[in-house]
């Protein structure tokens, strides 16, 4: 096994046996990328000179010394760029500062290494919607890797990281890593800081790993986790020790599967695989309850007010002035603005500025964005009563495998309900996790990969990961 092809925990035993250095695994993912990131476009840049004195430096002792991690380019990393996949930042901008999980991660001897193609501003499912590049999904290079951490997701996939960071919006991680058979975890909202995450939506996003197995992803959040005096949101809770129960197994556990999640839409074969998944649970000593979630159906149009209205809002911030793209011979301050993000932002951007700024404006805001908010509510409390029955719940990531390159490229609406089994984590803030279970097939002797999502309560990561390990 080629070094850039193995997990964190199996690196993390040759570097310390002295059999392998970090300069090695970072010569080894060099020649990955050069050989084959040309036709999977998952990296935006990379500095191999810069994170060989990085590696110089390792502390082989540290729970992640030597090992280079992908970084999404939303997430700031001091002296790199960070261009949120945007022609608006694409020239001009270089971090001047860390983000705090790439402090954490640095903290824990782990080599931030390269830029990860998204999304523009995370506003996608695709990856399409960058605007620096398109990123194909490495087991079918006519279809998408998802979105909108599709570059983080596709570089593990395709042997071209160890391990990558992700930002989770209404599935980010989990959509991508099902996409690309990958695992991919978000947190507890408030369990990772956002400080120097490029803000979409504040009340939504969260930082999480994407990574070979479970194991790494629990090593990579142990690095990441805990509060955060900088980020308001950040919770003030005691961060377990992720890997201590993680192979505890299921047994004794209740496990619900609801009733909303497999229902029509879902993909025949998808639903095959899922619930094949979930019999393995059973059969390891998990007991299946049926459950209902019963305020899913509003899910989608709730993210779909409350997502907007806050990126219309964060964005506000691109204006020409202070840094990003500036038009060139305005007529006048208000022509700058206008003509700057005309020329910056690319359609989808416009499209989720223009609705949230529609739905917070006057005389629209109690309609939309407050009743939004009061049915965000009783989708949480759905959640709550859930777990107050089963300790995790159970269902497809999708609705269906990795679609076709362009094949809803007129069709914004069909492509927002392929959210439908993830956004309701991000609106309830809860933790959830895509684990790997299987393949469908797909054009001649294609398969295309199908996850398991496994969601648990708020600041359950311990016990989510322990279920995710035993589905693994």
């Amino acid at each position: 096994m080629s070094l850039a092809s193995s997990s964190i925990s199996e690196l993390r035993k040759k570097l310390t046996a002295g059999e392998i250095s970090s300069a090695d695994i970072l010569d080894d993912l060099a020649s990955a990328i050069a050989a084959r990131d040309p036709e999977v476009g998952a990296y935006l840049s990379h500095d191999l000179d810069a994170a060989k004195v990085a590696a110089a430096d390792a502390d082989l002792s540290l729970p992640l010394g030597g090992i280079p991690i992908g970084i999404k380019d939303n997430i700031n990393v001091l002296g790199q760029p960070c261009t949120c996949g945007s022609r608006y930042l694409e020239k001009g901008y270089t971090s001047p500062y860390d983000a705090t999980v790439t402090s954490k991660l640095k903290a824990a001897g782990a080599i931030p290494f390269g830029r990860l193609n998204m999304d523009e501003f995370a506003m996608g499912s695709s990856t399409e919607n960058s605007a620096l590049g398109r990123t194909l999904n490495p087991h079918d290079l006519s279809r998408i890797p998802g979105g909108s951490s599709g570059g983080s997701a596709a570089a593990v996939a395709a042997n071209l990281a160890i391990a990558t960071l992700g930002s989770d919006t209404g599935g980010s991680i989990r959509q991508p890593a099902s996409h690309c058979g990958v695992v991919g975890l978000k947190p507890s909202y408030g369990r990772v800081s956002r400080y120097g995450l490029v803000a979409f939506a504040s009340s939504l996003d969260q930082i999480g790993p994407l990574t070979r197995s479970v194991e790494d992803s629990a090593l990579v959040l142990q690095a990441i986790a805990g509060h955060d005096s900088r980020d308001s949101t950040s919770l003030n809770a005691e961060v377990p020790d992720f890997l201590s129960g993680l192979n505890d197994g299921v047994a004794g556990l209740k496990l619900g599967l609801p009733n909303e999640y497999f229902g029509e839409g879902i993909d025949p074969a998808v639903r095959e695989k899922v619930e094949a998944a979930t019999k393995k649970l059973e059969a390891a000593g998990a007991e299946l309850v049926e459950i209902s979630l019963p305020h899913t159906e509003y899910a989608v149009a709730t993210y779909y007010i409350i997502a907007p209205a806050e990126a219309s809002s964060n964005l506000s911030r691109f204006d020409g002035i202070r840094y990003g793209h500036r038009s060139s011979n305005p007529d006048d301050l208000l022509d700058l603005y206008r003509r700057s993000r005309e020329e910056g932002f690319g359609a989808e951007v416009k499209r989720r500025i223009i609705l949230g700024t529609y739905v917070l404006s006057s005389g629209y805001y109690d309609a939309y964005y407050s009743r939004a908010q009061k049915v965000r509510t009783l989708i949480r409390r759905d959640f709550e009563q859930a777990f107050e029955k089963v300790d995790a719940i159970l269902s497809p990531v999708t609705p269906s495998p990795a679609r076709k390159l362009g094949e809803n490229s007129d069709d914004p609406l069909t492509e927002y309900l392929s959210d439908i089994y993830t956004i309701a984590a991000n609106l309830a803030g809860i933790c959830a996790i895509s684990v790997p279970c299987g393949t469908v097939p797909a054009d001649g002797d294609k398969q295309l990969p199908v996850g398991l999502q496994i969601l648990g309560p708020h600041l359950g990561e311990a016990k989510l990961l322990r279920i995710a390990k035993s589905a693994e």
